[in-house]
């Protein structure tokens, strides 16, 4: 559960210049880094300009338009109309790019927010503040039009689920349980109800990992109680991806009931954060198995298991891009923190795309009218 430390919080959409020098700091359970005012020398480029790419395609099916170049606000807002215009050019369901495909978490000194990106990490738009300075795990819904995403209370003892209009209005604290952890939501692929982790220590003092379902306005919250585990995920066919408790964890599907459960992985290392590809066809997820938390795909029935990253510090949060060529993942950094990274999913060409961000998630689709109040709203 990784976060990173943001830019300049009055800055409406930033571009990726984030940077001067932090000192070390030591993540908590969370991954939490603790950073005191010191410890943060850096300079601000406030902006509210960005440019498209001259080459910058928008996609759809088999039809694409080339963008030109412009700057602010209307140029982001000229992209919005045109994919609204060009859906009905749209020959397949597959996924398609799109000007903000991520979603994901931004720490700044004491604050925590919630930014949309594109992949190439050059055009940001802050979408919500998390509540009391904690939260993180975001997800768009499948209409575009709501956020998901938990916050802390408490001193941080207290974790609860929460939704927002992608606009950032109308923000709802879900759950509320004291001293329990609740996070990483997902969304069911109608929208209707959202996935997620419970995790407590019980009165025995036994760490308990938990998976939930709840109506997406936050009613009928049950367990599912035949599973036990965390970073659970809907599948197109409505079944669970999932990560088993600890000791050690193997990544499994289920019925969203918890029967018929089919494990992927089996082997004495942990096994977490499984993501499913656009597809359907490939599974992302990290793996512990040699000696380093790395990024590993394989496929769908646990076959073909490829290590993607080496690395001396420990890899998070992987996610897929929208077209599923690439794998996006939080990789800390000298500093104590957290950078996004993308890689091919055949291991190849890393690149950094975003510095200080963690815990991304993919958008495949955004609602134009909500996306343009969020950009007029950032530019007043």
């Amino acid at each position: 559960m990784k976060l990173g430390v943001g830019v300049e919080e009055g800055a409406p959409i930033q571009t990726n210049e984030s940077l001067g020098q932090l000192a070390p700091n030591t993540p908590d359970k969370d991954g939490e880094v603790k950073i005191s005012e010191k410890s943060m020398k850096r300079h601000v480029f406030h902006s509210d300009v960005f440019i498209i790419p001259q080459n910058f395609y928008l996609q759809y099916g088999r039809c694409s338009m080339p963008a030109k170049n412009f700057s602010g606000i209307k140029s982001l807002l000229l992209s919005i109309s045109i994919i609204g215009l060009m859906a009905g050019c749209q020959t397949t369901k597959t996924a398609t790019s799109q000007p903000l495909s991520i979603i994901y978490g931004f720490k700044e000194e004491n604050s925590k927010a919630i930014y949309l990106s594109d992949e190439e990490g050059k055009t940001r738009i802050k979408v919500v503040d998390a509540p009391d300075s904690g939260g993180g795990y975001p997800a768009v819904s499948p209409t575009g039009k709501h956020l998901a995403f938990y916050g802390k209370y408490d001193k941080r003892k207290t974790w609860s689920i929460h939704t927002a209009d992608i606009d950032g209005n109308n923000i709802r604290r879900l759950t509320n349980v004291k001293n329990v952890w609740d996070s990483a939501p997902a969304w069911s692929p109608d929208g209707k109800t959202i996935l997620f982790a419970r995790e407590y220590k019980d009165v025995n003092a036994n760490w308990q990992e938990e998976i939930w379902l709840m109506n997406a306005d936050g009613t009928e919250q049950r367990q599912i109680k035949a599973l036990e585990g965390r970073a659970a995920d809907f599948m197109q066919d409505g079944r669970i991806l999932f990560q088993s408790k600890a000791g050690p964890s193997q990544i499994s599907i289920a019925n969203i009931d918890g029967s018929n459960v089919i494990q992927l992985t089996n082997d004495e290392s942990n096994n977490m954060s499984p993501k499913i590809s656009p597809d359907g066809s490939q599974i992302a997820y990290l793996s512990n198995r040699d000696g380093n938390q790395e990024v590993y795909v394989m496929s769908f029935d646990g076959s073909n298991q490829i290590r993607l990253t080496r690395n001396r510090v420990e890899e998070w949060g992987p996610a897929w891009s929208t077209d599923g060529s690439k794998v996006f993942f939080s990789s800390q950094n000298v500093h104590g923190f957290y950078d996004l990274y993308k890689v091919n999913k055949d291991g190849s060409s890393i690149k950094k795309i975003l510095s200080n961000a963690s815990q991304a998630a993919t958008v495949y689709h955004l609602d134009q009218s909500y996306l343009e109040r969020l950009m007029k709203a950032r530019q007043q």
